[in-house]
């Protein structure tokens, strides 16, 4: 049987066939689909973790019991996960153990463009690189399989184009087996005190040099001769894409992207008069062509960042830019922005106006820092907006009183917004911290957390309570806003802002898409009413996209007296009731809409 499947869909197909039955992650995009496709399928264990490092853990724990376990994260979520990972390369695991780093060329959806193929090197993990949804899985069989037969984590890595674009892949029955023999009592191998961890530290070596010797035979690094004037080295998507753009050349398709086959590599190099060593971000795998000696042309020609397409691969080693096959359509620009009735929205409008400096954090809300908002001042990854707002409250010493406001989103916090909390009123800094709480993971499409009370495979659980968390921390100070009360939520902010110590505002309102069950509030859409409109503009300022500015053919006097050019003017089809904008109407222009 054969299905149009993405390559996550492929991945958590491919896992599932092989055997695997439990799956832990943290959402994100590009590799959130796994999860969630997984968890789909029969008698198989999914969990979101609160992050990655507990995911991976989970997942070490559950290869160490014998099973099959895959942790699935986005390319940043490693870092994150970095502590564990270094540690069960010594280890290994006593059943299997595959982790997926899902990365981001071009920066689609993240913070950073990192190449994770220095993870694998680094940690000295075998990766593998699928270059389409068919290799996506049958290399999640592979992964397992050799997870097994060299007792060690394995990475396969992807990337955005590949996460998201669909073929034909080919759908196998799921394999019937038994996890090995469960959990083993080995605390030399297990428990990496410094004088087991010297003893591991040898055994991954060893097995680092029986992995060089499998890559010389693994079937998914090959040779496909053709004409020898110019040879290719590739990996991933970015063997799709030479290949298109020349597809006379012959090719070194590295499916393993760690270990390299060093033997392959030479005998390839030896038979062509060119050689083109082709991959996005890094130079991971041309580095590694000339410490073997050999010349090639790669990063020298080839964007180091952003993803590639044939034509930026024919560009480079022609020098003639090629005609675009496709047109694309002529829109209008149209920047980022909240959604409407976003209750992130009200509170950032508040807190563009107040004279202080807004730490923030990963989510939708980031959106907030551009014009008219301009409402949030920094963002460097999850769980920071705290830290940050901590230390600069610190460095700047009675300063900085009433000057600093840390933005963390609900399911952030629990990412990794805790522990700086703690830390905060551990160490008294004057700060305030906001927890944006939507009771979902709205950015990467509405995952459930530990603080909405439901797991990923649907299951009622308990449900993080924010303010009894605070509390326990050690946090004095702690309201709950609803950010769509404009005046509500500047007299908070304001109020909390004099405060000595830190204090805690949890702004609450459910994500304008969310879908609970239960009856949902209704809200009238909103109109604007031209005759009391006095154009001043003040609404313009919330940035809410049903709003926009229409210019009279002639200047006209409003009932005010005033000179007036224009008129906000309210879209009844996007307009979502949210009355931000009437609450700010100075003029009382903005009513109910009549049906």
């Amino acid at each position: 049987m054969k299905e149009l499947l993405s390559g996550n869909e492929a991945i958590a197909r491919g896992a599932y066939e092989c055997g695997a039955r439990f799956a832990a992650g943290y959402p994100g995009t590009p590799s959130t689909e796994i999860m969630e496709e997984f968890a789909k399928y029969p008698d198989v264990y999914a969990e979101w973790a609160p992050n990655e490092k507990v995911a991976l853990e989970t997942a070490i724990g559950a290869g160490l019991a014998g099973a099959r376990a895959m942790a699935v994260m986005k390319h940043v979520g490693v870092n994150v996960a970095a502590d564990p990972l270094f540690t069960v390369s010594y280890t290994g695991t006593n059943g299997a153990l595959v982790i997926i780093t899902a990365d981001d060329p071009s920066l689609h959806s993240s913070q950073n463009e990192q190449d994770n193929r220095n993870y694998a090197k680094f940690a000295k993990v075998p990766m593998l690189e699928p270059s389409s949804s068919q290799e996506a899985k049958d290399f999640a069989r592979l992964a397992f399989e050799i997870s097994e037969r060299f007792d060690t984590p394995v990475f396969l890595r992807t990337t955005t184009r590949l996460s998201h674009s669909k073929s034909i892949v080919n759908i196998g029955e799921p394999d019937v087996r038994e996890g090995r023999e469960g959990i083993k009592i080995n605390p030399a191998k297990y428990v990496m005190v410094p004088m087991n961890a010297r003893a591991r530290r040898m055994e991954v070596e060893k097995r680092l040099g029986a992995l060089r010797d499998f890559a010389e035979t693994f079937p998914e690094n090959r040779i496909e001769w053709n004409s020898r004037e110019a040879g290719v080295i590739a990996s991933g998507m970015a063997y799709n894409y030479a290949k298109e753009a020349f597809p006379e050349y012959s090719f070194l398709k590295l499916g393993m992207a760690y270990p390299m086959p060093d033997r392959m590599i030479r005998e390839f190099a030896a038979g062509v008069r060119k050689l083109y060593v082709v991959e996005e971000l890094d130079p991971f795998i041309e580095e590694h062509v000339r410490t073997l000696g050999i010349e090639a042309t790669g990063k020298e020609i080839f964007p180091a960042m952003n993803e590639f397409d044939p034509g930026i691969i024919e560009h480079a080693i022609t020098g003639i830019k090629p005609e675009s096959r496709i047109t694309p359509p002529k829109i209008p620009a149209r920047p980022p922005n909240l959604c409407p009735g976003c209750p992130h929205r009200g509170l950032f409008y508040v807190l563009g106006k107040l004279n202080a400096f807004v730490s923030g954090d990963i989510g939708c809300y980031t959106l907030s820092f551009m014009e008219p908002l301009m409402g949030l001042h920094s963002c460097i990854c999850m769980g920071a907006s705290i830290g940050m707002a901590h230390g600069m409250s610190r460095a700047l010493g009675d300063k900085g009183r009433g000057k600093v406001v840390g933005v963390i989103g609900d399911s952030t916090f629990v990412h990794s917004g805790i522990t700086p909390l703690l830390n905060s009123a551990y160490n008294r800094s004057n700060i305030v911290v906001v927890i944006c709480d939507n009771r979902t993971t709205a950015m990467t499409g509405m995952q459930d957390h530990p603080a909405t009370g439901r797991t990923l495979l649907g299951n009622e659980t308990v449900r993080l309570d924010f303010e009894k968390l605070a509390a326990a921390l050690g946090i004095e100070s702690i309201r709950v806003i609803d950010p769509r009360k404009i005046r509500e939520t500047r007299t908070a902010l304001k109020e909390e802002l004099l405060k000595e110590g830190p204090s805690v505002v949890i702004s609450r309102g459910a994500c304008v898409l969310l879908r609970t069950g239960k009856k949902e509030e209704t809200r009238k859409k909103l109109r604007v009413d031209a005759d009391k409109c006095t154009g001043c503009g003040v609404c313009l300022g919330l940035g809410c996209p049903p709003i926009s500015w229409k210019k009279f053919e002639s200047a006209r006097t409003s009932s005010r007296g005033k000179v007036q050019e224009g008129t906000a003017v309210i879209d009844p089809a996007l307009c979502a009731g949210c009355t931000l904008c009437r609450q700010i109407c100075g003029a009382g222009a903005i009513q109910e809409a009549v049906e």
